[in-house]
């Protein structure tokens, strides 16, 4: 059985290092494009970023620092790097299945909140693929400037 993708949540992309870049990132979503930075974004220790938003669901998250980040699981498994993110209807369900499935994959544990699981793997070309839970607050409860 596949599994249940919802949507798509975000795109992971990389900034550059510096802190300048940050502000000037923020104003070109912003100021160019008319897309809002969502300040709900978590402080995640050594990897700054911006999440940008774009429609009702969809976002862009921009991520900073040096690579591998501070959370990277080793080589090609760095949650910073370039990736698509797919929220899925039930994440412990998604791990059975990849599991069940033998699709190599690795998890990152209470990253972007408390309760939180994400799960990596590849798609055959090298693409990453981020799932994570479906958030239903989210949808209706935007944190928007």
């Amino acid at each position: 059985m596949a599994i249940k993708v919802l949507e798509i949540h975000h795109t992971g992309y990389r900034l550059d290092t510096g802190a300048e870049k940050l502000e000037d990132t923020a104003s070109f979503y912003s100021d160019v494009l008319g897309l809002h930075r969502d300040r709900g974004r978590p402080t995640i220790p050594g990897i700054p970023g911006l999440w940008i938003n774009v429609g009702e669901v969809g976002q862009i998250h921009l991520f900073g620092g040096n690579q591998p980040s501070p959370v990277a699981k080793g080589p090609g498994q760095d949650p910073t790097l370039p990736h698509i993110a797919l929220a899925v209807a039930d994440i412990v369900e998604s791990r059975e299945e990849l599991e069940r499935m033998g699709v190599r994959y690795w998890a990152i544990e209470g990253l972007t909140s408390p309760d939180s699981l994400q799960l990596f793997l590849n798609d055959p070309c090298g693409n990453m693929v981020e799932l994570h839970q479906f958030d239903k607050c989210r949808c209706t409860a935007r944190n928007r400037i």
